[in-house]
């Protein structure tokens, strides 16, 4: 006679908890805790949290990261360009490299070196928001 093979499940007959540790470990739904929105919070949904629903992480201790303010540009770049002046309303020029000859450039912003060394060499390093500030100076105002 032909010997069956025994089913695997046989060496748990008897025993209530079939190798799963608690018995509320083989619940068929898992060991989602409860039900509502903070099960969301639980690691078989955590990548929809992520992606979709941050507003449900707690947000605690930590700034988002600042924005740059300006564009960096350094004198290098400036004088490579070969022209007289220049006007760079975003940007912020860095003293790395030198200035051959003199040139007018407007900013937004400058480092303490950079301005140095284009006035220096005979230029003008004017902030875009001083310009404004010099014109609505010298216009009259009405009384």
């Amino acid at each position: 006679m032909v010997v069956r093979k025994q089913k695997k499940n046989r060496k748990y007959l008897g025993t209530r908890r079939w190798g799963v540790g608690n018995i509320k470990n083989a619940r068929g739904a898992g060991d989602r805790g409860g039900i509502g929105e903070v099960n969301r919070l639980r690691k078989h949904d955590w990548t929809y949290i992520t992606a979709k629903r941050r507003d449900l992480i707690k947000q605690k201790g930590f700034a988002p990261p600042k924005k740059a303010r300006y564009e960096e540009i350094t004198l290098e770049r400036i004088n490579a360009m070969g022209k007289s002046s220049v006007e760079l309303p975003n940007h912020k020029v860095l003293s790395n490299g030198a200035i051959d000859k003199p040139i007018v450039v407007k900013a937004a912003a400058f480092s303490k070196m950079a301005a140095e060394k284009i006035k220096g060499a005979g230029g003008q390093a004017i902030t875009m928001g001083e310009e404004t500030k010099k014109a609505a100076a010298e216009t009259p105002t009405k009384a």
